[in-house]
């Protein structure tokens, strides 16, 4: 962790303004979890910058200034998300309108899916909501792709059955049926 006088040091300015920092932190955040996070951000930074830290009552106000661009960044960091999920939230939208079956017949085929065994839903799930591929199945599964191709296959015929019986027009849908339910399962 470094030579002794450095690490002294680093714990003289801890103890000395831990507290300072996690009153200063914790008013300008919304969770005990994020207040912490940007304490120990703060921290780090003074760990790794330790000789840009001044001396005396200054360090104090040398980290008040690393906490604050702590919380820029993190605020900022939390708008590209909330942006991000908002954008991916609208195209997801009008995938589902462009895609999807009807809610009913969206409810009908998560009900025909819970009827499955664990060992069909899961072999569907991970080539519908995974994307995989028959080899990539077969390797999540610990078998050979032929045993995977097969298990999807008879898979698919007992979803399509339980569809049928549920009155969703399995030709109209088919495998996209099955990735909706994923989506919004």
């Amino acid at each position: 962790m470094g030579r002794p006088e450095t690490r002294q040091r680093f714990e003289e300015i801890y103890l000395a303004y831990y507290a300072d920092l996690l009153a200063y932190i914790r008013r300008r955040t919304e969770s005990h979890e994020d207040a912490a996070d940007a304490l120990a951000e703060t921290f780090a930074t003074a760990w790794r910058r330790l000789a840009d830290v001044p001396d005396g009552h200054a360090a104090r106000l040398w980290l008040y200034g690393v906490a604050r661009r702590v919380l820029a960044n993190g605020r900022r960091t939390a708008t590209r998300r909330s942006a991000l999920v908002e954008r991916l939230g609208a195209q997801l939208a009008r995938w589902a309108e462009s895609a999807g079956p009807p809610d009913d017949d969206l409810d009908a085929v998560r009900a025909a899916f819970r009827l499955l065994d664990a060992d069909d839903r899961e072999v569907l799930a991970l080539a519908s909501w995974e994307g995989l591929t028959s080899e990539e199945v077969a390797t999540v599964l610990g078998c050979s792709p032929g045993a995977a191709r097969s298990r999807l296959h008879r898979a698919r015929r007992r979803l399509a059955r339980e569809l049928s019986r549920a009155g969703v027009d399995v030709a109209r849908y088919g495998v996209r049926a099955l990735a909706l339910v994923g989506r919004k399962a």
